[in-house]
């Protein structure tokens, strides 16, 4: 059985990313095992000359190193992911690259029409970038638009459409996280190049974090 981490892209107490991704372990308990995982509770993220990485973010990186596959709900916020999930992301890949090369599925709920649509590709750029090098589900989204009113009293969609949307992105996300065990051959690259061409503290990297 595949074992996945959810990682809840927000800290707000009554999140509907939270629940899909509970309702997500929930109906695919037969299929994998899903740990849904907070990010709450992490600092915003700060350079430090030591490379201090909050045991918290080291504790989420042991868990995604230990998985098959990392499954990330994101709202939106003024057209992008929230701040919370950016500073996560940035942990990740200071020092430390769990998520390299690891197969990724994104969903995204929001409480309008468009279901996080502008944050989900926004987050497909930041997880393609050299120190994370996420490997994303292509092609496929899932889009919960009015998430307000898309769970019952039990936490299930009431929609059987899209359950069943849900239920044929979930099927393609077991078959990409076996694609991706066969194509490990960058890898050993990807892990060099982020840990020296891409370091944080030579200058090469893109971005002065």
């Amino acid at each position: 059985m595949k074992k996945f981490v959810a990682l809840v892209g927000t800290n707000t107490a009554k999140s509907t990313n939270r629940k899909l991704l509970q309702y997500m372990k929930k109906r695919y308990a037969d299929d994998a095992e899903i740990e849904v995982v907070e990010l709450k509770g992490l600092p915003i993220f700060k350079k430090s000359e030591e490379v201090y990485i909050p045991q918290q973010a080291r504790d989420i990186a042991d868990k995604i190193d230990a998985s098959d596959g990392v499954i990330i709900g994101t709202p939106e916020y003024d057209h992008s992911i929230p701040a919370l999930l950016s500073s996560a992301l940035a942990w990740l890949s200071y020092g430390i690259h769990p998520l390299m090369d690891k197969p990724v599925m994104i969903v995204g709920t929001s409480y309008g029409t468009l279901g996080a649509s502008r944050a989900q590709a926004q987050l497909r750029q930041i997880l393609d970038s050299p120190e994370l090098k996420a490997t994303v589900l292509p092609s496929s989204e899932f889009l919960l638009g009015h998430s307000l009113q898309a769970f019952d009293d039990n936490g299930d969609l009431k929609s059987a459409t899209e359950s069943q949307k849900l239920d044929g992105l979930f099927d393609d996300f077991l078959e990409f996280v076996d694609l991706t065990e066969k194509l490990g051959h960058s890898k050993q690259i990807h892990e060099q190049e982020a840990s020296s061409t891409f370091s944080w503290d030579n200058g090469t990297t893109g971005d002065d974090k």
